[in-house]
C-alpha cells in the first residue's frame, strides 16, 4: 500500500513520491534527498495504481517512476498521471541509460530520468532543474532519442495542428525551441541568442504554454509530433 507523509514545510519545498517495488530503492532514494532542506518526500507507493492514487492525495511536485513493477508499470502510471494531473512532474527511476525506455518514458510524459546508481547531489540537481523549468537529460542522449522521435513522426498527419502551432509561435521562440532540442539551458540559450537570461526563461515558459505541455523536455516532443522543428534549426 501507499505510504503517506505530512506535506508541512514552507511553500518553496519541492514535495516528493517515490514509486519503487523495491523497498531498498525508496530508502536509499528517501536518504538520499533526507538532508536537503528545499526537498521533501511526501509519499512513497509500490506500483502505478498506487502511484496514481498518491497523487490524486497528495499532489506532489515531483514523482520518481520505477519503470517495471506490478499491477501495472512505471511508463503506464507515467501517461495517466500526466494526462491527470499535468502540474506534475515525472522523472523515470532507471538502472541503465536504455534509450528504449527512455523513449518511451519521454512520449508517456515524463520530464527526464535519474540513474539508481547516481550521487545524492545529482538527484538533487536533476530535481532543482526540473522545478527550475530545466531539462535533466543528458544532452547527447537526449539529441539521440529526440532524432529518433522525430523519425517516427516523419509522415504523420499533423497539417492543421502544424500551421496553428507556426502561427502562435513567433520567430524567436522557433529560434529558442531549436535551442532547446539541442539541449541547452537557459543560459546557454541566452548567451546563443545574445539575450538577457530572464528573457530567455520567458521564451521557453511562453513556448511550453503555447505548445499545452508542461515541461520543456514535453514541448521539445510535441514540436517534432507536429513536425515544425525542422523549420526553426532551418534559420540558424
Amino acid at each position: 500500500m501507499a505510504a503517506e507523509a505530512s506535506s508541512g514545510g514552507e511553500s518553496k519545498l519541492t514535495r516528493i513520491a517515490i514509486v519503487d517495488d523495491h523497498a531498498l530503492a525508496r530508502e536509499g532514494l528517501r536518504d538520499m534527498l533526507a538532508d536537503e532542506p528545499d526537498i521533501e518526500v511526501v509519499g512513497e507507493a509500490t506500483n502505478g495504481q498506487e502511484a496514481i492514487l498518491l497523487c490524486s492525495r497528495l499532489r506532489p511536485d515531483l514523482v520518481f517512476m520505477d519503470v517495471r513493477m506490478p499491477e501495472m508499470d512505471g511508463l503506464t502510471a507515467t501517461r495517466e498521471i500526466k494526462q491527470r494531473y499535468p502540474g506534475i512532474s515525472v522523472m523515470i527511476l532507471t538502472m541503465h541509460e536504455n534509450p528504449n525506455y527512455l523513449l518511451e518514458a519521454l512520449k508517456a510524459g515524463a520530464a527526464g530520468y535519474v540513474l539508481k546508481d547516481a550521487l545524492p547531489e545529482d538527484v538533487a540537481s536533476a530535481v532543482r532543474r526540473v522545478r527550475q523549468g530545466e531539462s535533466p537529460l543528458d544532452p547527447e542522449l537526449a539529441a539521440r532519442l529526440l532524432r529518433r522521435l522525430a523519425a517516427e513522426t516523419v509522415g504523420r498527419t499533423r497539417t492543421v495542428d502544424r500551421v496553428r502551432s507556426l502561427e502562435t509561435l513567433t520567430p524567436r521562440e522557433l529560434e529558442v525551441l531549436g535551442l532547446m532540442k539541442l539541449g541547452h539551458t537557459n543560459r546557454e540559450i541566452a548567451q546563443e541568442l545574445v539575450i538577457s537570461l530572464g528573457t530567455a526563461k520567458n521564451h521557453v515558459e511562453h513556448i511550453i504554454a503555447k505548445l499545452g505541455v508542461s515541461d520543456r523536455t514535453q514541448a521539445v516532443v510535441r514540436a517534432l509530433e507536429l513536425g515544425i522543428l525542422g523549420l526553426s534549426e532551418d534559420a540558424h
